[in-house]
């Protein structure tokens, strides 16, 4: 059944705009056939591996899963549903755009061996892995039949068990989660008593908006309700019924009454679950996450104890990225005490131009207490905390308009200890200390890896370490650390840090044994993991897996640092392809970007990435055409906007100054040609590529621009990060619109669009308008709508097809 006969049967009044759009439009072009591009990047994507690696709390158990990151254009073009911000296939109760793995292993690492698992049917997608808080088992989801179900694996003797034939739900929040016992697991099911779907005609009525004098800027978000048929449809879909089921019978127990979750939590000691669930009225300018909500609190049979909060429809923030309701918000257990909760309110009444030196409040209180406690003053807004104990919590806040971030180190137990562990800019990757390694405690939660753990005596309790994991970014490249630091003396140690020729991540460590868990690459194998004893530095390599990129097997990765015009310092990325000298003469090249704003010369001036990182070949990648005898160049596109000066403001200008910059360096090392430059990028990479084919044609022969927005006009409330609306400087928006210029562009231009775009601000309109533009002022370009694809391309023949149109474009306008 195609997506339009399936919202035909349920009574939908669709024009389906898009297949006529279609028609029409390839009927002007020679081919409205899926193509292949050469053989080479066929063979690349055949053997393209996603993988996910998880380990249980000691690190003596390893689980891997991997799948190939395409499906198949019949996978993708399943019926979907598009209601206040979500996505999901109204078959199997699943968003579109989860990830699932097509193979599942398991390797005990005290013995360095792989164990079979037995029982799982054909054809499987897993999804949602975890261990159990005795480490005994793994739960997990499984996506069989056209329906999601919920199974768990005995890590005693690896046998595999269906806990229940019932339909999971996976639309909002989590699916699943363990009780801290282990003994059951409490999951969205489908509700048991769906009510029947109102008929469209029986819903026809007036859509009304109404506003009284307060602004309500929003984003141009997609996918909102539109009717109350859509409300009703909402409801039907999204209202799940949470249910306990136990292990060892697979009896599923109803809990609490049917809702729409968009989360739940069992605290600590398991005798109280805090939900939120999504209320009316709804709305139809908004998605689901600015809806009324409730947080309420049930005990572990599902009866109801308490309501903790009630947030209405958020309507009315603030413009701005650092807005927030003035309601309270971020509740949450405390999760080194059996009940308690934490929340916080906004002393600035959520608006970040109001001057207030505290901005946040984190307040304390526990489930069957009557007093609530201050936690801690924010004086930059809450953004999360890691638990210890009593004695040490680490509080991260952060605002976003001077990209500050500060680490500080609280007591739970003393509300009035505050000392700041780390004040920086967070865009300052030089001295990003990292995350702070956790480690899960009795009660199955999170909490801070400290020395001796929650059993520590110290006579000084402040006097302690704490641990974290940085990518270890500096000026020869990333080189991750596993640091050690003293939280009041604030003494370092780095217990390990990467070597060249290679990029060493750590992932686990265990403070008891003193062994560590680590990856390994190099720019000619994929990533691998070993184990080494930090004390005695020997090693042991834990898997071996095969490099899936054979072809690009002798392509020459090299990190290439350059200066801009006005000094800044920029790093790019670039690509040769096998056994290329420099005496072979200077190549075609493929440059690929992403502008990136700063607010700092010194943070945009920082190297980016290793030399040492193997390549991550998907289905955006450019580097297929380093196999194609190109030079392809990952540019380095900074936007600086220092002080009270705005990225945005000299945008188009230092857009030329990153492309000469980097055409300049290719030119100086006689390997690249600058009268044959391609350039291209995806999404707001996009909308750079149209804007330097716009302003500054001649610098390149052509360009690929994808899935991008080319009209700013259209999104009037701000793009990427960019707070201004329109109406505060219409100027800035016209001229950072490629549309305003169409008339201009004379560069050849390839646009690619997904049908369905989902990402907030490109909609297919932005291409269609702008390829209408250039096509009415007699530009050359080419159109490309990809059918039931998103923002990120999934099916095998949409990727295959745009490699093809990708390849020809290049090579066309490159006498390749």
């Amino acid at each position: 059944m195609t997506r339009y006969q399936y919202f035909r049967n349920a009574g939908l009044s669709l024009v389906p705009a898009f297949f006529v759009f279609m028609l029409n439009f390839t009927q002007a072009q020679e081919t409205n056939t899926y193509q292949k591009p050469p053989q080479v990047f066929q063979d690349i994507l055949n053997k393209s591996v996603d993988r996910q690696v998880l380990f249980n709390n000691s690190g003596s158990c390893m689980v891997i899963l991997e799948r190939n990151p395409l499906i198949s254009l019949e996978e993708l073009s399943q019926p979907i549903l598009k209601l206040a911000g979500t996505r999901f296939n109204p078959q199997n109760n699943t968003i579109t755009d989860y990830t699932f793995y097509t193979s599942i292993s398991i390797k005990n690492l005290d013995y360095n061996h792989e164990i079979q698992i037995n029982g799982l049917p054909k054809n499987y997608k897993i999804s949602e892995v975890s261990f159990s808080p005795d480490q005994n088992s793994l739960a997990f989801c499984l996506e069989n039949n056209h329906k999601l179900e919920l199974w768990v694996l005995s890590l005693n003797n690896y046998k595999t068990n269906k806990l229940t034939d019932l339909s999971l739900i996976k639309t909002l929040g989590k699916v699943y989660q363990w009780s801290p016992d282990s003994k059951s697991i409490l999951a969205q099911f489908v509700n048991d008593k769906r009510a029947i779907i109102s008929q469209a005609q029986s819903n026809i009525a007036p859509i009304i908006s109404e506003t009284a004098m307060a602004s309500s800027a929003s984003k141009t978000y997609q996918d909102l309700l539109k009717n109350k048929q859509d409300e009703s449809l909402f409801d039907y879909y999204l209202t799940s019924q949470l249910k306990m089921v136990y292990v060892h019978n697979g009896e599923a127990v109803n809990f609490a009454l049917p809702a729409i979750y968009s989360d739940f939590d069992i605290s600590p000691d398991g005798k109280l679950v805090m939900t939120k669930t999504i209320e009316k009225p709804y709305s139809y300018q908004l998605p689901y996450s600015r809806f009324p909500s409730s947080v309420d609190l049930y005990d572990k049979y599902g009866a109801f104890v308490a309501n903790l909060n009630k947030t209405p429809l958020q309507d009315n923030l603030p413009n701005g990225f650092d807005a927030v309701t003035t309601s309270k918000r971020a509740f949450q257990w405390r999760h080194d005490k059996p009940q308690t909760y934490i929340w916080v309110e906004a002393k600035d009444g959520g608006n970040p131009s109001k001057l207030i030196p505290v901005r946040d409040v984190i307040y304390m209180k526990e489930a069957n207490g009557k007093k609530t406690s201050k936690l801690a003053d924010c004086y930059l807004r809450f953004h999360s905390i890691v638990w210890g104990d009593d004695q040490i919590a680490i509080v991260t806040e952060k605002w976003w308009r001077t990209r500050t971030e500060r680490r500080v180190f609280i007591k739970p137990g003393n509300s009035t200890y505050r000392v700041n562990l780390w004040d920086r800019y967070y865009e300052n990757t030089y001295n990003d200390p990292g995350e702070f390694i956790k480690i899960k405690n009795e009660y199955n939660k999170d909490i801070l890896l400290l020395d001796g753990n929650r059993f520590r005596r110290i006579a000084d309790p402040s006097n302690v370490n704490v641990y974290s994991i940085s990518k270890g970014a500096s000026d020869k490249g990333e080189k991750p650390f596993l640091l050690k630091f003293n939280v009041k003396t604030k003494i370092t140690d780095t217990l390990f840090r990467s070597k060249a020729p290679y990029y060493e991540l750590p992932v686990h460590y265990n403070l008891n044994s003193g062994r560590l868990l680590f990856s390994r690459e190099s720019v000619m194998q994929p990533a691998n993991y070993y184990a080494m004893g930090l004390k005695s530095k020997k090693e042991y390599r834990l898997t071996y897996f095969e490099n899936p990129y054979l072809p690009l097997l002798g392509v020459t990765k090299r990190q290439v640092n350059y200066k801009r015009i006005d000094g800044l310092k920029l790093s790019s990325t670039i690509y040769l392809p096998k056994d290329y000298h420099v005496s072979q003469g200077k190549l075609p090249v493929l440059m690929w970007a992403y502008p990136k704003e700063y607010k700092t010369a010194a943070a945009a001036s920082q190297v980016k990435g290793s030399p040492y990182l193997s390549p991550k070949i998907n289905w955006s990648s450019p580097i297929y055409w380093a196999t194609q005898g190109f030079l392809v160049m990952e540019v380095d596109m900074p936007i600086v906007g220092e002080s009270n000066d705005m990225p945005n403001d000299t945008f188009i200008e230092q857009l030329k100054d990153n492309a000469i910059a980097a055409i300049d360096e290719v030119e100086k090392l006689e390997i690249g040609d600058r009268k044959k430059i391609i350039i291209g990028g995806h999404s707001y990479g996009a909308f750079m590529v149209a804007n330097l084919l716009t302003h500054n044609n001649g610098m390149f022969m052509a360009g690929i621009a994808r899935s991008g927005a080319y009209n700013r006009t259209l999104t009037p409330f701000g793009f990427q990060n960019e707070e201004r609306t329109y109406w505060q400087d219409p100027d800035l928006y016209f001229k950072m619109s490629p549309f305003s210029y169409a008339d201009r562009q004379k560069t050849p231009i390839l646009i690619i669009h997904g049908e369905a775009d989902e990402n907030t601000g490109t909609f297919p309109m932005q291409s269609e308008r702008y390829y209408a533009a250039l096509k009415g002022n007699g530009a050359t370009a080419r159109l490309v709508i990809l059918p039931f694809e998103g923002h990120h391309y999934k099916a095998k023949e949409s990727v295959l097809h745009m490699l093809w149109e990708m390849d020809t474009w290049i090579k066309k306008y490159t006498d390749k």
